[in-house]
């Protein structure tokens, strides 16, 4: 799929407002009948502009398509590097496991060990995701430090 090169922060700005339209997703599967996404099938529909039908039946097939998108993994790294935890790392790869990471954030209130702890809200979720935006945007205009 060749797709033009959108900036990591456009990407994170375009899937807040499409979780703010459409709703966040934290069922099974990456996606509802009814149209709500989880975090990172938001991401790949800001980077495609489409949700495709696997995302609402077939989760490995799914997972396949977002991670060989490289800029929807660029802005789903960059939201799992602003989250107050850690990502855990795959058995199989041995690398950080970033979707892993951003799906239990919205769905487990895990990230502190508080009995109490709830999931962030949507709004939550947007602001998470804007503070990504930001930071991305931050980091790709700096110059290069060799520049001058």
């Amino acid at each position: 799929m060749n797709l033009p090169r959108t900036s990591t922060g456009t990407i994170l700005r375009t899937t807040a407002h499409i979780l703010n339209y459409y709703g966040l997703h934290t069922g099974a599967q990456f996606a509802s009948a009814e149209g709500r996404l989880d975090i990172c099938a938001a991401i790949f529909r800001a980077v495609t502009g489409r949700t495709p039908n696997c995302f609402l039946t077939d989760e490995d097939t799914a997972l396949l398509q977002i991670q060989v998108c490289e800029p929807a993994m660029d802005a789903i790294r960059m939201l799992s590097a602003v989250l107050p935890t850690l990502p855990p790392t795959d058995p199989g790869t041995g690398t950080d496991d970033h979707i892993e990471h951003i799906c239990h954030w919205v769905t487990k209130p895990v990230w502190t060990g508080n009995a109490d702890d709830q999931p962030p809200t949507t709004p939550e979720v947007i602001g998470a995701i804007l503070r990504a935006a930001q930071a991305a945007d931050t980091f790709t205009a700096a110059p290069h430090r060799n520049a001058a």
